[in-house]
């Protein structure tokens, strides 16, 4: 009304200072534009955020909890495997003991095998060289009693007397060879 009285007194309203209606008309789709904004928009907007910030917290949490089970998962791992390992070093430990067991059982055996060679070895040899020499005791012995009948002239029959002469001879024999040695 201000503008119109001014309008018609012929004056020009200053360009900065609005006309009162319209300032009026202004304010009040203001307020409508603002009322429907606060009882529509915001709280479509307001349950917009709330659901994305639960599923913001949500996935955050998820990921805390997948990350606690990750890390449970990792520390079961390494125990796993660090029981592994040392049941492998306590299987090698084992597996060295054994093979040191069986190379000592092995040289024992081997041992005793080689002590009854010798030892049958030498068995043979005694025998053997106690045959040979009743062998060459009877031989000797033959040859003896047929070489001396032949220088008396006579028969020497007589097996005891000829058993005994030879026996005597050989000892002799044997202590003089005994005793150079």
């Amino acid at each position: 009304m201000n503008a119109l009285l001014l309008a018609a007194e012929g004056e020009a309203q200053p360009p900065l200072i609005p006309y009162i209606d319209e300032l009026v008309i202004g304010l009040i789709a203001f307020v409508i534009v603002f009322g429907f904004l606060a009882k529509k928009l915001v709280p479509n907007i307001n349950k917009v955020l709330d659901e994305r910030r639960e599923a913001i917290e949500g996935g955050i949490e998820k990921a805390e909890s997948a990350q606690i089970e990750a890390q449970s998962v990792l520390e079961q791992y390494k125990a796993q495997l660090a029981e592994a390992r040392h049941e492998a070093a306590r299987l090698r430990q084992e597996a060295t003991e054994q093979g040191t067991a069986i190379i000592q059982e092995m040289k024992a055996e081997g041992q005793r095998q080689r002590e009854e060679i010798v030892a049958a070895g030498h068995a043979q040899i005694q025998a053997d060289r106690k045959a040979a020499a009743a062998s060459l005791r009877q031989d000797v012995g033959k040859l003896a009693t047929d070489l001396a009948g032949k220088l008396v002239g006579e028969s020497l029959t007589d097996t005891a007397r000829q058993s005994r002469t030879i026996d005597r001879f050989l000892d002799e024999l044997e202590e003089k060879a005994e005793a150079v040695r």
